[in-house]
């Protein structure tokens, strides 16, 4: 890729904004945190209470990169095969032989959405998981390819409504980043209501094509990250283990730490953002920003913060400041 290529990749990154800014309003950290998934090369799960523009925010998105776009409404009763696909017999009206031809199912897009991923049961669920960390699928001992690339963003309601099935661990460590979205700020929430009740619609054009996002991930890898972020990316997901971590946060109320995988995604997503912002060189403010949506996800915490009403996301608060603190007192 040359100078020229990179340049003309680049420029195309705020208008991409632009465009799904047309229909999204606010939003601006979620936005952000979902193109750094797409770039990292990762899948994010986001999470909200419902009416807060989670599925227009994926269709937008389908509609502003050109991917091929698929809607997965998962439901209490949808099977693994209504999202892999099935093998059904064909006969040759010529020959008269029959055989099995493997029909797609609709995760076999670009650009796949998982509407209310956590109101389904585990069985489903967990047939994403080879999807999500393969990028294939296997049926009847056949691998079948997804296309490339392959971005699955979830949306789930918060686990404390009823009717939904918390997803596991396993699962859960397959999203690179687990996005929280809150209700807009007042003005926002004006424009909202002012722009969605008239005749007026928005038309968003397409920026990115597929080969622009592959280009763009491989971009990414070759951002730079210092060796001492690197050490300090390290030190901070090892410390959010409690059987071998010194933040006493952790010490008194983990129940179980991140593994190597958080690491990467940390690395990876930091290396994204500043790519998104015109940088090839990744830095800590990219790192603490993205901490907790890497983190959020993989660090459990005991009963006894549950009690105190503490989350994984006053873990990451407390990792940052102690890891800081240990790196300041180093040589």
């Amino acid at each position: 890729m040359t100078e020229l290529d990179v340049k003309n990749l680049l420029q195309k990154l705020p208008p991409l904004r632009e465009e799904i800014g047309k229909v999204i309003v606010g939003q601006q950290q979620v936005l952000d945190e979902v193109l750094v998934a797409l770039l990292a090369g990762g899948h994010a799960l986001l999470e909200g209470v419902p009416g807060l523009a989670k599925t227009l925010l994926v269709r937008t998105l389908a509609s502003a990169t050109d991917l091929p776009f698929r809607r997965i409404q998962f439901t209490p009763d949808l099977m693994p095969t209504d999202i892999l696909g099935t093998e059904v017999l064909e006969e040759d009206h010529g020959t008269g032989h029959r055989s099995f031809k493997f029909n797609e199912g609709p995760i076999f897009a670009s650009l796949v959405l998982a509407d209310e991923i956590n109101r389904t049961p585990p069985k489903t669920q967990a047939a994403l998981l080879e999807a999500m960390q393969e990028g294939h699928v296997t049926y009847a001992g056949q691998e079948h390819a997804l296309p490339k690339p392959f971005f699955l963003l979830a949306t789930q309601n918060p686990i404390e409504q009823s009717g939904t099935y918390p997803l596991p661990e396993a699962q859960l460590d397959r999203f690179l980043l687990y996005i929280r979205i809150g209700y807009p700020s007042e003005q926002e929430e004006l424009a909202v209501l002012n722009d969605t009740t008239g005749s007026a619609r928005a038309e968003v054009r397409p920026v990115l094509g597929g080969e622009d996002i592959r280009q763009l991930q491989q971009l990414v890898r070759q951002v730079s990250l210092s060796p001492d972020l690197l050490d300090f990316v390290n030190r901070l997901v090892r410390a959010t283990r409690p059987a071998t971590s010194t933040v006493k946060f952790i010490q008194e109320y983990g129940r179980w730490g991140a593994g190597p995988r958080a690491g990467q995604a940390l690395i990876l997503c930091a290396k994204a953002r500043a790519l998104l912002q015109g940088r090839f060189a990744a830095t800590m403010d990219d790192i603490r920003t993205l901490a907790a949506p890497v983190l959020r996800h993989r660090v459990l915490l005991n009963f006894n913060a549950e009690a105190e009403n503490l989350t994984p996301d006053h873990a990451v608060e407390e990792l940052l400041k102690a890891v800081s603190m240990t790196a300041a007192k180093l040589p």
